[in-house]
């Protein structure tokens, strides 16, 4: 399993008005998609491509364009919505599928409500879309559904991290699983209530507003 920070000024920037608590709701998606463009960038170095011959206005000559199967991009729901349209606008091709999942707010434990995902991911390289990686519970989850399928390789691509979710997620897949994570920061710990320090607070809720 990888871990990558993205050491970037523009992507620290956009984090640190995230971060802002005066940040509005739809300031805040704006930069999520922002954000998410730029990590998407950087996530997706590995992604499959075939040759591709075309023909220039000045001659022939070979390019690369994306293999089939095509990528799969999976936001976790709901907070993962707010991180498609970042992912999509250097993917428009790829496929999409979702995953309910929410987390128990007293065990920290998650659960799946929802899941629209092929059952044969066979060869497929898949990209969770989840803001924030805090226990790790709920990203391993979504990382096995993936794995269990048959995905090639799985990428995680979120806003912030915890040491405690990385932690889980290596316990839970050690170091050879074809796992990449991708984010903006690798934040300092949890606090008592599960929640990333210093963080942004809840992403759902600052995307969304509180339901």
């Amino acid at each position: 399993m990888d871990v990558n920070v993205v050491a970037h000024p523009l992507v620290a920037h956009k984090l640190t008005l995230l971060r802002e608590r005066s940040t509005d709701s739809p300031t805040f998606r704006r930069l999520t998609e922002e954000l998410v463009t730029l990590l998407t960038y950087e996530a997706t170095r590995t992604i499959q491509v075939e040759p591709w011959d075309i023909e220039t206005p000045v001659a022939a000559t070979r390019g690369i364009r994306l293999s089939h199967p095509r990528p799969l991009v999976v936001p976790i729901l709901r907070a993962g919505l707010g991180m498609l349209e970042g992912m999509t606008r250097l993917l428009p091709t790829a496929e999409v599928g979702f995953l309910g999942m929410i987390r128990n707010e007293e065990t920290l434990e998650a659960s799946t409500y929802a899941d629209r995902l092929p059952t044969d991911l066979t060869d497929r390289q898949v990209y969770l879309l989840d803001p924030m990686l805090a226990t790790g519970g709920t990203l391993a989850a979504a990382l096995r559904f993936a794995l269990d399928r048959g995905a090639a390789s799985v990428v995680a691509i979120c806003l912030l991290a915890a040491p405690e979710g990385i932690k889980t997620l290596r316990d839970n897949f050690g170091d050879d699983a074809p796992v990449s994570i991708f984010t903006a920061s690798l934040d300092e710990r949890l606090n008592e209530k599960g929640y990333i320090v210093p963080g942004l607070g809840d992403a759902g809720d600052r995307l969304y507003g509180v339901v």
